[in-house]
């Protein structure tokens, strides 16, 4: 087993504080799965009529329970969710589709409900069975004790090589009804999440049908969750759910035009950012968080490879962690997206210092000035491409020394 790492510099100073959700109750469990000593599963239960939608890896190797997901989300109702550390439940062939399918079988019956309102979710090692016959007894147990603010709770057990859990809330006028907004997640390594092991369940009181949701959160993962990276490594069980109880009360938004949905969408769209800006930060043996903005691009999507291929460029990440402002590494990686690009018409730019301008360094570098700020914790690197009006940001973090070290001993 993994040596757990310290807890990274970047952490927030505590979790915050998450307030209960009407029809959303919480408990957390031992099944000793791979870890010893501390809680590997988490059990929530959702009131009858709650909405579900979700986001999912498009690895083509994606874990069983990711296969489950996709087909419950046809039905689009939830009663249950069941979550567990230590084992990715992927590339187990037979064995991984009988876990599942036994694993919401256990659920179902301790949430009173059909296996199919079951959604299921694994992060760990890959490739190794998961003996689902650890869940007898303990879901039922589990079912139990539930609460409905046991969130950071939850956050603890779904973690993996996390040095810390994490959480973010909103609260918004709907309609003149106050909702919710609860969010949890889990990541640190394997993290390049296109829809990360990246797991996150987030969780409102709203009354929003099931296509209304799916809407909002397909929505609301491109510039949150998919504007991240810690390694450029897409998991095959990324997996990103959204509960809407409607214990709120009130009509439920059937339409993507209800005019109480704005705001909702604004309120939702901060809980997941702050979500996957916390993974960034939690990357395995981080000790920097980096934002990379790029304008002057011709497109969004070019703003967007180009701005990926600066935060995935193990030169670039290396060089800040080293607090190198090498702004040729930036330039390599500028060059290498395959997007429009002209070499005489790049400014690079570090927390606002202007570093290199219309093809070469800038005539006013001061690397004493420049050499200070990369000692912070927070680097900011951007470009301008200088060929168009569109622009982009990402979120990464540095690669570090550690991050070899805990891949390294990863199964040992």
């Amino acid at each position: 087993m993994a040596k757990a790492a310290p807890l990274s510099p970047l952490a927030p100073a505590h979790f915050p504080h998450l307030p209960p959700i009407a029809g959303v109750r919480l408990a957390t469990a031992e099944a000793g799965i791979r870890y010893k000593g501390r809680t590997d599963v988490l059990l929530v239960l959702l009131d009858e009529g709650t909405q579900a939608a979700g986001v999912f890896t498009r690895s083509k190797c994606p874990s069983a329970p990711v296969d489950w997901c996709r087909a419950a989300l046809k039905d689009g109702t939830a009663r249950a969710l069941v979550v567990n550390s230590g084992n990715a439940n992927a590339f187990t062939g037979k064995k991984g589709a009988e876990a599942v399918a036994l694993t919401a079988e256990l659920a179902a019956e301790a949430a009173g409900c059909a296996p199919a309102q079951v959604y299921l979710a694994s992060t760990g090692v890959i490739g190794e069975p998961l003996d689902a016959t650890k869940f007898k007894g303990v879901l039922v147990e589990t079912a139990a004790r539930v609460s409905p603010g046991a969130f950071e709770d939850a956050g603890r057990a779904i973690m993996t090589t996390d040095t810390f859990p994490k959480g973010a809330s909103a609260t918004v006028d709907f309609g003149g009804t106050k909702v919710t907004i609860n969010g949890i997640a889990k990541g640190a390594g394997m993290i390049a999440p296109d829809m990360a092991t990246m797991l996150s369940f987030v969780f409102t009181d709203a009354p929003i049908a099931q296509d209304v949701l799916q809407g909002l959160l397909a929505k609301g993962v491109v510039d949150s969750f998919n504007a991240i990276t810690v390694d450029s490594d897409t998991s095959t069980s990324d997996t990103l759910l959204l509960f809407a109880t409607g214990k709120a009360g009130g009509a439920s938004a059937t339409e993507a035009s209800d005019p109480r949905l704005p705001a909702f969408a604004k309120a939702l769209d901060g809980v997941l950012l702050d979500l996957a800006q916390q993974v960034a930060r939690d990357g395995e043996g981080a000790r920097k968080f980096v934002t990379v903005d790029v304008r002057g691009a011709t497109s969004r999507q070019a703003a967007r490879r180009i701005a990926m291929s600066i935060a995935n460029s193990p030169l670039v990440k290396t060089a800040i962690a080293g607090e190198d402002a090498n702004w040729g590494r930036v330039v390599m990686a500028v060059g290498k997206a395959g997007e429009e690009a002209d070499r005489d018409r790049l400014s690079i730019y570090f927390g606002g210092i202007r570093v290199a301008v219309e093809g070469e360094r800038d005539p006013t570098y001061d690397e004493d000035k420049v050499s200070a700020y990369m000692k912070g914790q927070e680097i900011t690197v951007a470009v301008d491409i200088g060929l168009g009006s569109a622009s982009d940001r990402v979120y990464t973090c540095d690669l570090t020394k550690e991050y070899v070290a805990i891949n390294g001993d990863y199964r040992s």
